[in-house]
């Protein structure tokens, strides 16, 4: 468990970087800058890298199916419990999506190496290129439509670059094609990239943010959302199907993870009150850490012990 605070410690260390430079340099740091060029040019490296780094085959997808199922069995619920809180279309949409992107990739794979081990390795990658297609679908979608219209919103799914970046690599590996030697360097070194920026804009995002500015009414419906009634909910769906204890576990560990910094590119990007993003992101962040403990004391008595008897 220290392994696993301090190395999260040390990836959020890009987030007091980032802090620091808008603290510094205030509005020479354009953060709707920061964002076009993480969603539209660093990100799809993220994820063609990580996809060319270990061998998937088609009977593997099952893991991201049923993620994707629970999403959908969740999300409609949700969407029609943010009609009836929220007044706000953009509070509404913020509602509605954060909960689901949750940051499955830099967070989520680490916790099930350190909490499951390494064999959470394959499940947690594909349960991870599952949360992308929600991301830059669904929450593409509901971001954008906290200020456009539908027909807008669509088109914003059309424009973003990582699902046929996304597809091109599943193609890829499911081919047999291997990305080696300079190509896999430079997508290696584009990929490292994209996840500093995505921290580093989150720092600078936090340098703005005043907490009380933010409706308590949303921060305890989001956060409430995130740690009770979609973990409740997923332990519940699981109990009904057929899937291993073991993989059981991964899925419900993935549905508890901290809001994605991916929220607050989106969120950025179609002016859907980035900073109340930025807060929500950090406030779970932070409430997820004491919740490690808890979640660590489920997973070994009930979701990895018995697997092994």
């Amino acid at each position: 468990m220290l392994k696993t605070l301090l190395s999260i410690l040390f990836i959020y260390l890009f987030i007091f970087l980032g802090y620091l430079s808008k603290h510094i340099f205030k509005e020479k740091i354009d953060t709707k800058t920061l964002t076009i060029m993480s969603v539209y040019f660093l990100q799809p490296f993220v994820t063609v890298w990580g996809l060319s780094s270990a061998k998937l085959s088609i009977e593997h997808f099952y893991v991201s199916f049923v993620y994707w199922g629970i999403i959908f069995v969740l999300l409609l619920p949700t969407l029609w419990m943010g009609r009836l809180l929220f007044e706000d279309p953009k509070e509404r949409a913020i509602f509605s999506i954060a909960g689901f992107v949750g940051n499955t990739g830099n967070i989520g794979i680490l916790l099930g190496i350190t909490l499951m081990g390494e064999e959470s390795i394959l499940y947690t990658t594909l349960i991870n290129i599952a949360n992308v297609v929600v991301v830059y679908t669904l929450g593409v979608y509901v971001y954008s439509r906290g200020s456009f219209s539908v027909k807008a919103s669509l088109w914003n799914i059309v424009k973003i670059p990582i699902i046929p970046s996304a597809i091109v690599a599943i193609v890829l590996n499911l081919s047999n094609i291997v990305i080696e030697g300079a190509i896999l360097e430079f997508l290696k070194m584009g990929a490292y990239a994209g996840i500093v920026m995505q921290l580093f804009l989150l720092g600078s995002f936090l340098e703005t943010v005043r907490v009380r500015e933010v409706r308590l009414s949303l921060i305890k419906s989001v956060l409430g959302m995130k740690f009770l009634i979609i973990p409740f909910a997923t332990a519940l769906i699981l109990y009904f199907t057929t899937l291993p204890l073991y993989v059981q576990g991964v899925l419900l560990m993935e549905m508890m993870v901290p809001l994605a910094v991916a929220n607050l590119n989106l969120s950025s990007l179609y002016d859907c009150r980035p900073k109340d993003v930025t807060t929500l992101i950090l406030l779970s962040t932070v409430l997820f850490v004491p919740l490690l403990f808890a979640l660590d004391a489920l997973l070994q008595a009930y979701y990895i012990a018995p697997s092994t008897n």
